[in-house]
């Protein structure tokens, strides 16, 4: 069943259960995928940069903090507004990853340029999560790496200030992340990369979208023309205005809602050209029941209080398992999700977490080794771990909606990417602010 050793202080929380449709407009933080990237852009960059927008919560702190102990000034006290200034990055320093993969793949190929020894570690379960191939690419790239724990975590790398770079094989089958990280340093190796992908598909695909547009936004060239082949030419990196999006996979559950509900939810805010996958999660809720559409008011997803099962691969949108299976826990008919194995090795083994604890409130689900097959028929309420992970913590809230007395264990875990996440949810619940 994997890792699923909660690591956390444990908080109990109930999830409000709705007696009436939900009717909610929202304006949810900005997107941890586009904030995570902008920073490492911009400490990269030949000049200032700004965040409009940006998520304040642990991952994204981590990372400022994470490139900040090597150099670059960060100017986060601004909730609204960020200002990044590149410097010099130089050791000795310490990165604190958390428990996340952004931190963890990210930082360590910009330390690869840093002068000095710059060391990495974090919460128990990080040293469990993958991150193998980027230490083997980046040392085939020219970078010393000391692994000094059994697993990936702890280690150091021993930068010289330059990094040489050049062609790389790796297998990223277990998260976007591998290649992502490679891809935003690589404008500063001597000699860029070019990374090629060898084994399974690589998940989350609409992540490597988005890394590509946003380097070639800060002026980097980059060829993704080949599948599973990326070429980033070295060159400079140029400071800019980085507008971040509401996160769209943090505003799944609230539009969960509206489908259980039949009630009404409109994330304000939300750009008519997204680098994140809309039109997948359209699709994926018009199957399930829900009318979705964008207007000048925002993204608003209408719900008929009927939920419909689906035969789905995620392995695009891997991040919305967790709310679409509790969505699929309570419709009319089974569901089968596939594509996903790749989310044992995420905060947790997510298909062992959600078949365990929602199995111990009655659910009718199987696990394979890449998916749930989930057959609904009455839940209870009782207590639901969530193994210090956020999106455990936003399932068990969905399926709190309709099932009373579902109390979950530590509802603090949402800080890693929505700290406001129980005062939004209760209040869209209750109606009352």
């Amino acid at each position: 069943m994997g890792n699923l050793t909660a690591t956390r202080p444990l908080k109990p929380w109930t999830a409000p259960t709705a007696t009436d449709p939900v009717a909610a407009t929202l304006r949810l933080p900005g997107s941890k995928s586009m904030t995570a990237r902008a920073l490492v852009l911009s400490a990269l960059a030949n000049g200032p940069s700004t965040l409009a927008g940006p998520l304040r919560a642990r991952d994204t702190e981590l990372m400022a903090a994470g490139l900040r102990g090597m150099g670059a000034h960060m100017s986060i006290s601004d909730d609204e507004r960020w200002l990044v200034r590149p410097h010099r990055l130089v050791g000795p320093a310490h990165v604190d990853v958390g428990l996340a993969g952004t931190v963890m793949r990210f930082v360590p190929p910009v330390a690869g340029l840093a002068d000095g020894r710059i060391s990495f570690d974090g919460d128990p379960h990080a040293r469990t999560r993958p991150l193998g191939p980027l230490i083997g690419a980046l040392r085939s790239l020219g970078v010393r790496i000391d692994v000094t724990g059994p697993g990936s975590l702890p280690l150091t790398v021993l930068g010289v200030g330059r990094v040489t770079g050049g062609e790389v094989v790796i297998d990223a089958s277990a998260s976007s992340q591998l290649v992502s990280g490679l891809l935003l340093a690589a404008p500063r190796f001597d000699r860029g990369v070019v990374v090629r992908h060898v084994g399974p598909p690589v998940p989350s695909a609409p992540h490597l979208r988005m890394t590509v547009q946003m380097l070639r936004a800060a002026g980097a060239a980059v060829d993704d023309t080949v599948p599973d082949v990326w070429t980033v030419e070295p060159g400079p990196l140029a400071g800019r205005g980085w507008q971040i999006e509401p996160d769209l996979s943090g505003a799944v559950p609230f539009f969960a809602a509206a489908l259980v509900t039949g009630g009404e939810v409109t994330l304000k805010g939300w750009p008519h050209s997204s680098a994140q996958p809309l039109e997948r999660l359209r699709e994926l809720l018009q199957l399930m029941g829900g009318e979705v559409t964008l207007s000048t008011e925002g993204l608003t997803v209408r719900g008929t209080g009927t939920v419909h099962g689906l035969d789905a691969d995620l392995s695009d949108v891997s991040e919305l398992t967790p709310a679409l299976t509790a969505l699929a826990m309570l419709a009319d008919s089974p569901s089968r999700f596939t594509g996903v194995a790749h989310i044992r090795g995420h905060e947790t083994d997510r298909i062992a977490a959600l078949a365990r604890e929602f199995t111990a409130l009655g659910a009718d689900l199987t696990e394979s080794h890449d998916g749930l097959h989930i057959r609904p028929r009455p839940l209870r309420g009782g207590t639901f771990r969530t193994y210090a992970d956020h999106r455990m913590a936003h399932a068990a809230a969905v399926a709190g909606l309709a099932v009373p007395g579902i109390e979950l264990d530590d509802v603090a875990c949402t800080s890693k990417t929505m700290p406001e996440f129980p005062a939004l949810w209760s209040a869209m619940v209750t109606g009352k602010s």
